[in-house]
């Protein structure tokens, strides 16, 4: 039989990894495992946790390996069909609740929703606003209902490219974390970035041609005064300032992630 310090000890991969992946498998939270770690893991356990920690040596994320993420102080299912969600997306909300007046029934859209993470987070901390979620995935819209339905968060879901399944709606506002990574960037065949699918990834040439598509056509379903916010990439921030300018939008900026890198633009129709 084996410990959790020894499992943990033989795991040869990142500890902060490791621990992760061996909370899954025993159903534990941080302190109870460090807390235990004479504590003997079944065979069971170990069998399981020893595959997951050989497929983690291979590169698969933690995620997916164990089928979540945490957002926005959320726990969000995650697979395959999705982007991973992570810390400094959170931003991305931050600034939409800025803009979303707590008591007004304000219509914000989330645009290529993927888990729903982004739009979970914003309806629990906004339920008086009335949230629509879109997706090209119909099985990333799976994944994201039920991440809807685990939190109670009220949002509707509709399945198309952007703006394509909306006729005329109009939003208060409009966030996105659309695909920003230039089509041969090398970071794509590294990483988390080999598993997540890669069309939420790469976005043409340059990274830009989703952010150039959601800025031109926001404008359309955007009520008088409306906010369209993105993340992009850190180098990304002057060219969407100038694609939002040359649009017309108002207001436009670019805020600074806790790396201290551009990570959202937006503006206001």
């Amino acid at each position: 039989m084996t410990t959790i310090a020894e499992a943990l000890d033989a795991a040869r991969i990142d500890g902060a990894d490791a621990r992760a992946l061996l909370r899954r498998v025993l159903g534990v939270d941080q302190a109870w495992l460090v807390a235990h770690p004479e504590q003997l893991l079944t065979q069971a356990q170990h069998a399981r946790f020893r595959d997951w920690v050989e497929r983690r040596r291979a590169g698969e994320p933690v995620a997916y390996l164990t089928g979540s993420r945490e957002f926005y102080s959320l726990e969000f299912k995650v697979t395959p069909a999705v982007l991973i969600p992570r810390a400094e997306t959170e931003l991305l909300v931050e600034l939409a609740l800025e803009r979303v007046e707590p008591a007004r029934p304000l219509r914000v859209l989330d645009l290529g929703t993927g888990s729903g993470s982004i739009a979970v987070a914003i309806a629990r901390e906004r339920p008086a606003a009335q949230l629509t979620a879109v997706d090209a995935s119909r099985e990333a819209l799976a994944v994201a209902r039920e991440n809807a339905q685990r939190h109670g968060a009220r949002v509707e879901f509709v399945e198309g490219s952007w703006f394509s399944a909306l006729g005329g709606c109009r939003f208060d506002v409009i966030v996105a974390n659309p695909p920003y990574i230039a089509e041969d960037d090398p970071h794509l065949a590294q990483g988390d970035l080999r598993f997540e699918p890669r069309v939420a990834l790469a976005a043409g040439a340059q990274g830009l041609d989703a952010i150039e598509a959601i800025v031109e056509q926001a404008p359309r379903h955007l009520v008088p005064g409306g906010w369209l916010l993105f993340e992009h990439g850190y180098n990304q921030g002057s060219c969407s300032r100038v694609l939002l300018e040359a649009a017309g939008y108002a207001d436009v900026f670019t805020r600074r992630d806790l790396a201290g890198l551009d990570r959202v633009s937006g503006g206001r129709v």
